[in-house]
């Protein structure tokens, strides 16, 4: 398997937790958003929409971290993400697509670069939408782990989960924007237990090969 990856992408980061998580073997393949190798015509032939990350499987690719992470769990299916029982299942993607859908897209490198240079926003500005979108989804997630988690070690019950692998990468991303997470102690109590997990501390953007 061949990982499409740029190291600080919070998508690409929940690819490669899970990828740890399931114990799995891979190439990764940097590509540097500064060089815009992702928009490269040999990339956008793999992965049309020419985001990060995409997973080659013997030249099947899956594009979209959530779909990558899915298959994942289907093919390999220990430690399983998803929960058996369906309206677990249901409450486990939930959080997860709170994150993926309604954190992370309002704070993707590509619509803070559109709010720098095509809507003239200096820093400050861009910084102040980051953390507003942040905490007003992490807010209902405080919520919903306080309503789920069993000892504030998992999202969801007394196991990892999808959930989990989501929060991770969008807790890393809020504290180096230096937001305010003394609103939300649950999942800062959560994320700092999955940190300590080597899956997950092997994923982490700054001891990948294309770090800078």
């Amino acid at each position: 398997m061949k990982l499409y990856n740029f190291f600080r992408s919070s998508a690409a980061f929940r690819a490669r937790i899970a990828l740890n998580l399931k114990g799995l073997e891979y190439e990764r393949v940097a590509k540097a958003f500064a060089r815009n190798e992702h928009r490269a015509p040999d990339y956008l032939a793999l992965n049309p929409q020419g985001l990060i990350p995409a997973l080659d499987i013997d030249g099947a690719v899956i594009s979209q971290s959530l779909a990558i992470i899915e298959y994942l769990d289907e093919v390999y299916p220990q430690p399983k993400l998803l929960p058996s029982e369906p309206l677990a299942r249901a409450q486990v993607r939930s959080m997860a697509l709170a994150i993926a859908c309604d954190i992370h897209p309002l704070n993707n490198l590509r619509v803070l670069n559109y709010l720098r240079h095509n809507l003239g926003q200096n820093e400050d500005g861009v910084n102040t939408w980051y953390r507003h979108w942040v905490a007003e989804g992490f807010r209902g997630l405080e919520q919903e782990v306080a309503r789920f988690s069993s000892a504030q070690r998992y999202c969801f019950g007394d196991s990892l989960s999808l959930a989990d692998v989501c929060l991770v990468p969008q807790m890393y991303n809020a504290r180096r924007f230096d937001t305010d997470l003394t609103a939300f102690p649950k999942l800062v109590a959560i994320s700092t237990h999955l940190e300590s997990l080597p899956a997950f501390a092997s994923a982490r953007p700054e001891v990948q090969p294309d770090a800078k």
